[in-house]
């Protein structure tokens, strides 16, 4: 079973926040929108629905969590 990586599954203690942000804040929506690309691809490769190296897997992962480290930093900040 693959792991839901969408950040409201991520922080769901700042759903709210996330939402509110979205339609403030046009960076924070910019980087959330790339954020969950970049988890729908990386679900589709984990699920086999398409090819990717494991180099290529292991690149999108970081770039993903570099992403959500930069999200939850605005998300504290926005507190």
């Amino acid at each position: 079973m693959l792991e839901h990586h969408d950040l409201v599954h991520e922080f769901p203690e700042h759903r709210q926040r996330i939402h509110d942000l979205k339609l403030a804040d046009h960076h924070f929506a910019r980087l959330f929108t790339e954020y969950h690309d970049l988890t729908k691809e990386v679900e589709r490769i984990e699920a086999g629905a398409e090819a990717a190296s494991d180099d290529r897997l292991t690149d999108l992962r970081k770039h993903r969590l570099h992403l959500k480290d930069e999200l939850y930093a605005i998300l504290v900040k926005a507190a």
